[in-house]
């Protein structure tokens, strides 16, 4: 008898235990955000982009003996004396900046006299070159070579005499 009470105890109180996990309250199962219609305006077309600006560009090389506070030649020349101080006024512009080079030759010797390498910066502006020889140019013909940032732009000859 005192074994049935306990069996029985036993039964009602694992029958308990699944009743209440049985009666568990369940949390609701979460709900998406209500969604609204597809917004059916345009997105803004983007900024056209600025226009690429004109890269640096030489516009004119001229020789003379003498330049003025500008760097400009006053007098082009072609034919210069063994004692003249040789000089080459390069007009550039553009966005820059640039590198301007200039190669003078002796062309009846094929040796190069002197190369220099400026920078230039955006806008117009006026470059000068210039070679001298205080015991005097051999005479003959000679090159210069201008190039801006490594391709040749301008090639002009002249001769000493």
């Amino acid at each position: 008898m005192i074994r049935t009470r306990l069996s029985q105890a036993l039964l009602v109180a694992a029958l308990g235990t699944v009743a209440l996990a049985g009666c568990r309250k369940e949390e609701p199962a979460a709900v998406p955000p209500a969604t609204t219609p597809a917004d059916t305006t345009p997105a803004p077309a983007p900024a056209p982009a600025p226009p690429a600006a004109a890269p640096a560009s030489v516009g004119s090389v001229t020789l003379g003996n003498a330049i003025d506070a500008n760097n400009r030649v006053g007098t082009p020349m072609s034919t210069f004396s063994t004692g003249d101080t040789i000089h080459a006024s390069v007009a550039t512009d553009g966005a820059g900046p640039g590198r301007l080079t200039a190669k003078w030759t002796h062309l009846d010797s094929s040796q190069t006299v002197a190369e220099e390498t400026k920078d230039i910066a955006a806008g117009p502006q006026m470059t000068d070159f210039h070679i001298s020889k205080p015991d005097g140019w051999p005479t003959g013909k000679y090159r210069l070579e201008v190039s801006l940032d490594g391709a040749v732009v301008n090639t002009s000859e002249f001769d000493v005499q």
